[in-house]
This record gives C-alpha cells, structure tokens and sequence, in this order.
C-alpha cells in the first residue's frame, strides 16, 4: 500500500551549517566540511530555519521501501553532524595465538603494513580512506585506533585492515588470528 506522504525531521545543533542544494547535503563543523551526495533517492529535503534549524524529509506516494529510505537518509545526515562537532573512532585489536601481529604505522597514520600473520613472510599494507588517521594505543598493547569525520570512511578503513588479515585453508573455528574491531563510536562520548 503506498502512504500518501511520509515525513521525518532532524534538529540540527548550533555550531553546525548545512546547506542542501538539489539533494547535494554539505554540513560544515568545527572539525571541517564533509559532502554528501544522496540525488538517487527521490525524496524533498528542506531545510527549515527559525530558531532551530531542522532539515525536513518528506516522501509522496511511497512505497515500502521507498519509505525506509527517510530514516536512511536521516541518519546519514545526523552522522555527518557528528562527524564534523565531535568525529568517529574505532578500536582494534589484534588477536594471536602464537606468532605476534606486527602493525607498522607509516606516512603519518596514513597507510598501516602488517606483518608476521600466522607467521607468514607476506608483508600485508593498508590505505587509510580520506580523511582517516590510524595510530597505535598508549593505553592497550596491540590496538590500533582508527580516527576520522566521515563514517563511512572510517569503518571502511577498519573494515579494510579486517578483510586483509582473514585466515585461509584453516579451519576458522581453531585459527581465530586476525585484526577485529573492539570499540566504536563518537570520539568525545569516550573522553
């Protein structure tokens, strides 16, 4: 059955601008700018200034599916504001039985080689997404810390160095070595 109008709202906190222009979403922070570009979803997105500024999303003569993707794009939108007002972290540790990860940073937390996995002489590299710096823990021995505005690009990253790091021709209920993520969320909900 499609519903003749659907709507969902988002408050957007002050210290935080977004402009929309032809379903081209850019929300600036303190933290930098991030842009997102959503024209494949038919929907309106309005943006509602007053005292509150709030961002309106509205879908005609939906169905299901269709609907579903308010909330989706809602979201996006509210992690964006997170992302430039305090930013994403990721936790990861890295998990041995017997022959130790070794997780050289390089290029200023910008690319992470991995070696001795399984006591394997290949070297492994990594590529942090734009916008994603990666640094070993202080606190925590064997775990990397992934930092960064854009969601997306962070848990990509992370989800890179775990795709990387999967055992082969082993059965993977004996063989549990790997990079796992450990911890995720805003960075100044943990401080």
């Amino acid at each position: 059955m499609r519903d003749v109008l659907k709507t969902e709202e988002l408050e957007i906190p002050e210290g935080v601008d977004v402009s929309i222009k032809s379903r081209v979403i850019i929300v600036k922070g303190p933290r930098g700018t991030l842009t997102k570009n959503v024209r494949h979803v038919n929907m309106d997105i309005l943006l509602q200034k007053g005292k509150t500024t709030k961002v309106s999303l509205a879908v005609w003569q939906g169905g299901r599916k269709h609907v579903a993707c308010l909330r989706t794009i809602r979201t996006l939108i509210n992690n964006m504001v997170i992302g430039v007002t305090q930013g994403f972290r990721y936790k990861m540790r890295a998990v041995y039985a017997h022959f130790p990860i070794n997780c050289i940073i390089q290029n200023d937390g910008t690319k992470v080689e991995i070696r001795n996995f399984l006591g394997e002489k290949t070297v492994r590299h990594v590529d942090m997404l734009e916008g994603v710096n990666i640094a070993e823990s202080s606190a925590q021995k064997d775990e990397l810390i992934l930092e960064g505005n854009d969601i997306d690009n962070v848990s990509q990253s992370a989800a890179s160095i775990q795709g990387i790091c999967r055992v082969r021709n082993k059965d993977i209920r004996k063989f549990l070595d790997g990079i796992y993520v450990s911890g995720k969320g805003p960075i100044t909900a943990e401080e």
